[in-house]
């Protein structure tokens, strides 16, 4: 009997709105119901891994991320806010792409943990690109206006919105996907991978403007980042591809320690 995987995902953060009452007065931690259930579809236990401030009653130095790697099998990281421009030494070219410089530090802190301990890590759509910053990489800070006929990889229609997407030939994701010609993928992004990152390469890429949309990590541990929702695929997809195989994956590569 294979025992219960348990699965750490990386929180979503909301701040106090300066004239805020009520919840709206108070920092909040959250998950997104799809990728929770998502993962949990695989008879999966998941744990939201709160982030940890300098601002409450808690004593930063009682208590360590390394602790979450150290008793969780793998690390989710999910969709949100943009990356804060710093961390790849720019400045926001826009007030309103300034990002979540908090929310950085905590999920690089995270996953810096979870590559030390060898445990696995999935980034998805914001989580890809940290993981590219965090590698060393960079991002367009906004791809409508930074990339000269851009395929549109954000609309109104939110999680139905789709593109098309092509697989590296003799990566792992052709090696999960094999050669079906679904391949259309459910993308919600204004900003994406510039420059790749150390000890990365290229999964995946937009059909039309090349945008990097998977990358995987060349080390001895299982990271790989999505740029689109595979959580936000309806059964009744039928052209929308399945990342299910990926999940599958991951979670192998958490329940085992070994990834293909």
């Amino acid at each position: 009997m294979k025992r219960t995987l348990k699965i750490g995902i990386s929180a979503r953060l909301s701040y106090p709105r300066p004239d805020g009452k009520g919840m709206e007065s108070k920092t909040l931690q959250y998950l997104e119901q799809s990728v929770a259930q998502w993962i949990m579809a695989r008879g999966v236990v998941v744990f939201m891994v709160p982030s940890i401030t300098q601002d409450g009653m808690l004593d930063r130095s009682a208590v360590r991320l390394s602790a979450y790697a150290q008793h969780l099998d793998g690390l989710v990281l999910q969709g949100g806010a943009d990356v804060n421009p710093m961390a790849y030494g720019e400045p926001a070219i826009r007030p309103e792409w300034a990002g979540d410089r908090i929310r950085d530090m905590y999920e690089m802190e995270l996953l810096h943990e979870f590559l030390e301990s060898r445990k696995p890590v999935l980034g998805i759509c914001r989580g890809a690109q940290l993981i590219n910053v965090a590698m060393g990489g960079s991002l367009y800070q906004d791809i409508a206006s930074q990339i000269p006929g851009p395929t549109q990889h954000l609309a109104e229609s939110y999680d139905q919105h789709t593109h098309d997407i092509v697989l590296e030939p003799g990566g792992l994701l052709e090696k999960l996907m094999g050669t079906m010609p679904q391949r259309k993928v459910i993308s919600i992004h204004h900003q994406g991978i510039r420059t790749l990152g150390r000890d990365l390469a290229v999964e995946a890429r937009a059909t039309g403007d090349d945008m990097i949309e998977a990358i995987r990590g060349t080390g001895r541990s299982f990271l790989l980042g999505l740029q689109w929702h595979p959580e936000f695929r309806r059964p009744s997809d039928e052209d929308v591809l399945d990342c299910l195989p990926l999940l599958e994956s991951f979670l192998e590569a958490s329940r085992s320690g070994h990834w293909i």
